[in-house]
């Protein structure tokens, strides 16, 4: 997938081209697809929501409202994505398990794997990452991408235009902060 025309048909949308979406969504749709296959391999089976469906309901929180996108580049976009996904399984467990338990353990590590029995434990997760996002945003894209994306570390850098070398400081930080806010929830 060329990194420029992701940007230009970005640019496109935000400029009212009404046909830039849907291009947009041709030339993205299998890693779109591949990332909703990563959220959802751990999910219960016979789960409400496919790969497919995962696909159009972010398609649809980001192009549905009418209003031009306001996404820089191919970066911004995934990243937006993959914080769409997040939400709606969030939303998902939410629904399905409203409350909280205290001392959460969650093991952040590379992959994203979801449980039914690990609603709750979604639910503590997402809201320490809202709370990791607000003082340490970019460590918290980072978690987007490496944990809920199932992004290695080098195409966290290529996503995000960072070295190798921050992107695993940055992941390092976000798991040690996660887990100590965990540990307290």
């Amino acid at each position: 997938m060329d990194a420029g025309q992701v940007t230009q048909l970005l640019q496109d949308a935000r400029e009212g081209n009404k046909y830039a979406s849907a291009q947009l969504i041709q030339l993205v749709y299998a890693e779109l697809h591949r990332l909703a296959s990563r959220y959802l391999s751990g999910e219960r089976s016979g789960h409400i929501l496919q790969a497919t469906a995962l696909v159009n309901e972010t398609y649809m929180r980001l192009f549905g409202s009418g209003e031009p996108l306001k996404l820089k580049n191919r970066a911004h976009f995934f990243a937006v994505a993959a914080t769409q996904m997040r939400r709606i399984l969030v939303d998902d467990a939410r629904s399905r398990h409203t409350h909280k338990r205290d001392g959460i353990q969650i093991e952040l590590n590379e992959a994203f794997q979801v449980a039914p029995e690990k609603d709750a434990e979604i639910v503590a997760l997402d809201d320490a990452l809202k709370e990791l996002a607000e003082e340490y945003p970019e460590n918290a894209r980072v978690v987007e991408l490496r944990y809920f994306g199932g992004y290695t570390n080098e195409e966290t850098a290529e996503i995000l235009a960072e070295s190798v070398a921050k992107v695993r400081r940055d992941w390092e930080f976000a798991r040690a902060w996660l887990f100590d806010r965990l540990a307290v929830s």
